[in-house]
């Protein structure tokens, strides 16, 4: 499986690079998975609608420029549907018994996705009805690959 995570903003603090690190090393005995990241644009405290459209336009054109045609898009995103980890595991575990072993995962900044990230994802998923940081995203969701990899192959880790 190919997996990659595009999202917006590069991550800042030590102690969670280090933690994605870790999960990209044991992830690597399962497949390829791959992280990029675009700018993320500045956002004023206050914000007109007019601005919110155009900083989500242009992280949006960023974010779609590094998703290759023919992934398999997952947006992640607030109003997205839930999963526990083992339908998120037999999710996965679908698309690649179907065909569709490249898989793109896409997170946004602040103030989430644009109307064109979210119109070419196959599939919307909110990590949790709570708010996280988009810095600490990425590691949740690399956490998650790594539990559903492991779920998948019937090896302990998940319990």
């Amino acid at each position: 499986m190919h997996i990659r995570i595009v999202s917006v903003g590069r991550i800042k603090e030590k102690a969670v690079q280090a933690a994605m690190d870790e999960y990209l090393k044991r992830l690597s005995a399962y497949g390829r998975v791959e992280l990029s990241a675009v700018l993320d644009e500045p956002v004023p405290e206050k914000l007109s609608p007019a601005l919110e459209g155009q900083v989500l336009a242009r992280e949006g054109e960023r974010l779609l420029r590094l998703i290759p045609a023919g992934t398999y898009l997952i947006a992640l995103d607030v109003h997205g549907g839930q999963m526990t980890s083992e339908e998120f595991a037999g999710h996965l575990e679908g698309l690649a018994v179907g065909g569709r072993s490249d898989v793109t995962f896409v997170i946004g900044g602040t103030l989430g996705l644009s109307p064109a990230v979210l119109g070419r994802s196959q599939m919307r998923l909110s990590l949790s009805k709570m708010t996280f940081t988009h810095q600490l995203v990425p590691l949740i969701l690399l956490e998650q690959i790594y539990r559903a990899m492991k779920i998948i192959k019937g090896e302990p880790y998940h319990k």
